[in-house]
Formats: C-alpha cells, structure tokens, sequence
C-alpha cells in the first residue's frame, strides 16, 4: 500500500498494564492544554466585543462603521488588532527553544511549572491592562507560557503512557484544548452583557488554568525517560514499576536504559537531528504542525466571533456560534480518543483531511454565492444556517484528525536523544504559522475574499496527499522500537541504517501489510 501502512505486534511483549495511577496522572498533566485552548477562544471573543474595542482600538470601530457601506470582507482588517492575537505564538515560538533545553535538563515537571506560572502572570497583565502595551506585554507572557506547556505536556503523556493507549492518553492534551476553547466562547458570551469590563474578566479568567497548571507541577510524578536522563536508575525502574502495574518490568526498562544511553552519546541534539537516520522525525516534526495551520482551522477557533459577525451574524448571534462550534470541537475529540489506537492514526488523517477538503470549498461557495468579490450583500437566515453547518463539520473533522494527531505523532516518533529538540520543532513550526494566520488572516479575508477558502482547500488537499505516501502507521509500537517502522517504509528505509533499529534486529518490529 502507498504510504506504508503497518500492524504492529510490538509492545505486547512488555509487561503490565493501564494503571488507575497512570491515567490519572496524565488526566492532570494534559490541563496545560487548557492554557494553550482558554486562550484560543478567549481572544476572537474579546476582540469582538465594542467596548474592548473602543478603549484600545478605537479606529476599528470606526472602520467596522465604515465597512457597513461598502465591503464585509475588511470590518477588522486592523494590524495592531491582529498583533493582540498574533503576539502571543511569536513569544511561544522563541520560548520553545529554551523549553527544550530546560525539558532535557532539568525534566518535563520545571517545564509545566515555568509554563504556567508565565500564564499566570500574562493573565494578571492582561486584565489590568490600561493601555496597548500592557495588553501586548501580557500577550508575550502568556506566549512564554504556551510555549513551554506545549514543549512538555505532548512528550510527558507519550513518556507516560502505555504504547498500547499512547494515543488515547496524548490526546488528552488536545481534549483539554478543546474544553479550554469551549469554557472561554462560553464565558465570552456570558461576560459580553456586562456592562462594564467584561473583557477583564474573560481575560483574567486565564490564570484559573495557569493556577492549575502550576500545581499540577508539584504533585505529578517524573517520568522514567527524564529520571533516567538526569541519571536516577534506581527511581526511574521504581516509577515504571508504578505506572505499569508490574514488578517485573526488565524488558522495557532495559529498552529505555538503551535509549538513554544513546542519548547521552548524542551532545547536540540540534546537530544530530539533520543526521539521515533521522530525517523521517525532522521532516514530520516540520511538516505536521506546518499543515495543522494551514489548514485554516485557528482562522475558526481564535477568529470565530470576528468572523462570524464579519459575515453578518449579530453580537449575540456571532458568540453563540463560536460556542456552537467550540462544542462540536470537544464533543469531536472524544471519537478522536476512542479511534486512534483502534483504527490507526494513518486512517484518522486522511478522513479528516477530506472532510475539510469538501467543507471549506461549500463554505467558500456560499460565501462567494452572497457576497461575491464585491463584499456587499446579506446572508439569509438558511444561508447562515448552511455556513455554521458546515464550519462545524469542519471542525469536527479537524478535531477527531489533525487537531490531536498533530500534537501525538510528532510526540511519539522521535527517539529519546532527541525528542527534545524534535518537539521544540514541532512547537515552533506550530507556533510560526499561527503567528502568519493570527496576524495575516483579517488582511487576506479582506484581500482574498471568499477565495481564501478556497485556498485553505487547496492545502488540505496536499497535505492529505503527503500523508497518504509518506506516513507509515506509528499505532501500538513502542517509542523506544519506532526505527522499525522506518526501516520498513518504502521511502524513508532509505534514510534509515540497520544500527539505528533497536538493539540491532528488528524482531519485534511492525510486520508490513
């Protein structure tokens, strides 16, 4: 088959199980996905509102004024707007780096704590802002913040998890994204009839996950991976006795003994990730989160009141659907958890990917059908009802697919050595093109019209495309064995000498379709 698709029979030869222990601890640590979600919803929300607007942004609110006798598309088309959104992925993206460097020394728990203790303080800036430049300095905060929970969450729950429910656990951190996006479209509508400072409240509500975060720091235990790296053998066969259930867990310490030992070798992990053997990692820690932006899904979670009432939604109209869809999205991820260790994360791209393929076009087209290039026109009430249809259809599809795989996959596929440096790429490839979309979005909306959809369309088609040839099937094989899957790959065996599989044979290796 293109692309490689695999059964895999390893990890079954490890012994223990799913712990209560186990599950509950990655319950906790997948809370520093609600950071990077409150924050999601939070900010298309709050920049919708006219009072949040009027104190800081005073000539959007005369454009929006404006624009109600000539175009729809370019109500909000507003550069310092765009960079209150935008700013934030900027500073996540330059802190990844740091994170990476404090997650391989210092361990994954300082990561969280750092993370969300830059949140906290992000968020107390933001709700007692009094000028720009609070705002902004509160948003590079809360950047630092997001940068590093998302630097170490995703690699905590694979290093915790069980290769067997890997996929299920990791993409706790997405349903905790998506429960973050819900709360804050929720709080948005709520806090949007006060009449006064309601945009204080639904920003300063972000320390609530942060205080969260911060705590859940303190009380989750290390994962072997990092007691290893820092040298604690005895503590690290103790926890992994703890989170398998089992005395006897020799077989998979000793693979993780390996690694680490492999790893300690390797002094620049930077360096050593453009080696050949791992270019499969390098490349789908790249190209991953690159698709996951592109395929215009933050223009909906951060951007959905705004755009909404771009398209003639009223106030209450315009939050209302961003709940809407902030429901769908979480309601989505929970088929995402039951499916991806039972079907396959290969299955799970490509469903998704023409899922959003065909919506964005029809979303495109009945934007295009009212307003043509013109921007001027109305949405009748079942137009509008199409439109939310099918951008919650969308969504769903995002969300059970390249929502959550985009945080798994690059997780799970880099070998110890370098596997922080593997997930700061991932994070700050993420990170840079929702910082392009957050900042770009409004003006190309404005500039490209109906057809920015259909542009989006277009890219969700080439990435499919990619994940069809080039994906192998990584579910149940264990991280420290996923150079087998490589060796066996159509293309990427290329890449992949016969030292780099475990151990120096492959006999628990994925067998090939």
């Amino acid at each position: 088959m293109a692309g490689g698709a695999f059964v895999s029979e390893a990890g079954g030869s490890y012994e223990g199980g799913v712990t209560v222990f186990v599950i509950i601890t990655c319950v906790v640590a997948a809370m520093g996905g609600l950071l990077f979600g409150y924050d999601l919803g939070i900010s298309g929300g709050v920049t919708s509102m006219e009072e949040f607007l009027s104190k800081f942004f005073p000539q959007v609110e005369r454009q929006m004024e404006k624009s109600r006798h000539e175009t729809a598309y370019c109500k909000f088309d507003n550069q310092m707007l765009q960079l209150f959104t935008s700013s934030l992925y900027l500073a996540a993206l330059v802190a990844s780096f740091w994170a990476s460097v404090i997650t391989r020394k210092h361990g994954r728990k300082v990561s969280m704590f750092i993370g969300g203790l830059a949140f906290l303080i992000g968020a107390l800036f933001n709700a007692f802002a009094i000028n720009v430049l609070m705002l902004i300095i509160g948003r590079l905060l809360l950047g630092v913040g997001v940068g590093f929970a998302n630097q170490s969450t995703p690699v905590y729950l694979s290093e915790m998890a069980p290769a067997k429910i890997r996929g299920a656990l990791n993409i706790g951190f997405q349903m905790a994204i998506t429960i973050g996006i819900l709360v804050a479209n929720l709080i948005n509508y709520g806090t949007s009839k006060m009449a006064k400072h309601g945009w204080r409240v639904s920003l300063g509500l972000a320390a609530v996950p942060a205080v969260v975060m911060v705590i859940g720091s303190f009380v989750l235990p290390d994962t072997p991976n990092s007691m290893l790296e820092r040298g604690k053998y005895e503590e690290a066969k103790q926890m992994l006795k703890k989170i398998r259930g089992a005395d006897n867990v020799d077989h998979e310490f000793q693979d993780l003994c390996d690694a680490c030992e492999t790893s300690k070798k390797v002094e620049y992990p930077w360096r050593n990730i453009k080696k050949s053997k791992y270019r499969p990692a390098l490349i789908f820690c790249s190209a991953i989160p690159f698709f996951q932006q592109i395929t215009g899904i933050n223009v909906i979670m951060f951007y959905a009141p705004v755009l909404f009432k771009t398209l003639g939604f009223g106030n209450d109209a315009a939050l209302m659907s961003a709940v809407i869809t902030g429901v769908v999205n979480m309601l989505s991820t929970i088929v995402s958890i039951y499916a991806v260790d039972r079907y396959g994360r290969r299955l799970l791209f490509l469903e998704g990917g023409i899922q959003m393929f065909i919506c964005q076009l029809l979303v495109g087209s009945f934007i295009g059908a009212r307003f043509g290039t013109t921007g001027t026109g109305t949405l009748t009430p079942a137009t509008a009802d199409w439109i939310l249809a099918f951008i919650c259809v969308y969504v769903a599809g995002f969300a059970w697919s390249w929502g959550p795989l985009g945080w798994l996959v690059p997780s799970e596929i880099c070998p110890l050595e370098i596997r922080p440096a593997g997930q700061a790429i991932n994070v700050s490839v993420n990170m840079f093109f929702t910082f392009l979309i957050g900042q770009f979005f409004l003006t190309m909306l404005c500039h490209m019209k109906f057809g920015l959809f259909y542009f989006f369309a277009s890219m969700v088609a080439i990435m499919t495309v990619f994940i069809y040839f080039l994906f192998p099937e990584t579910k149940g094989v264990p991280i420290e064995e996923m150079g087998s899957v490589w060796k066996q790959h159509w293309f990427w065996k290329k890449y992949i000498p016969d030292d780099a599989v475990i151990g120096g044979h492959d006999e628990n290796s994925p067998k090939p379709l």
